[in-house]
């Protein structure tokens, strides 16, 4: 969704009809969801230690409180990473636990996860561009009743670029094979400890890859 790059692409094909990744705009919401569980792990960090220096002054051994899953309240949201990017399908029997444990102390963050996989449904589950312009105009009138701040940069970016998000959903495009050809060319490039000659580097580049 740069611009810069928007620009690129117009220049060297103009008649090329631009999709915006829909890898990238699922990513801001996991972000936007990231981004609220760090906020409220700080808000724990803090209780815990002003509880802690309060202990302290009356002469007693704080103890935090623990969970039914062995975790505090700050190790539960540092330890729910990996379990709000993922489906729950995909969960772990562990990892259920702790989300039922995280989404029952903090519903903003199910309200939130729930949104990033609405998205993700979205995009996964419609193939025809009308169905896919209808259904984000929902999601997005749910992202500005439930007021996340957090969310509201990723309402706005779809809102810019809805035009070459929605052509995802003419062919169901995606840059899978341009973010995979870019990766061996990083291995390629690391296995020299960076590139001196450039003309060279891209001589052999269309040697192995042309």
């Amino acid at each position: 969704m740069a611009g810069n790059m928007g620009l690129i692409a117009k220049k060297c094909f103009p008649k090329a009809t631009q999709v915006t990744d829909r890898f990238h705009v699922q990513q801001l919401a996991l972000e936007a969801v990231q981004d609220m569980r760090i906020h409220y792990r700080w808000q724990a960090l803090n209780a815990d230690n002003e509880a802690l220096e309060q202990e302290k002054g009356n002469q007693l051994v704080y103890q935090p409180a623990v969970l039914t899953n062995g975790d505090t309240v700050k190790q539960l949201l540092a330890r729910s990473r990996y379990v709000l990017y993922k489906k729950p399908t995909d969960w772990t029997a562990s990892q259920q636990e702790r989300a039922t444990l995280l989404f029952d102390r903090y519903p903003d963050l199910k309200t939130a996860y729930e949104l990033s996989q609405s998205l993700s449904h979205i995009f996964e589950k419609t193939t025809d561009k009308l169905y896919g312009l209808v259904r984000l105009a929902k999601w997005h009138e749910k992202v500005r009743q439930a007021d996340f701040k957090a969310f509201n940069p990723v309402a706005r970016s779809i809102q810019h670029h809805y035009e070459t998000i929605l052509n995802y959903f003419d062919n169901r495009s995606t840059n899978a094979s341009a973010e995979s050809f870019n990766a061996k060319i990083k291995a390629f490039r690391s296995q020299f400890r960076g590139v001196r000659n450039v003309e060279f580097f891209l001589y052999r580049l269309t040697q192995l890859y042309a």
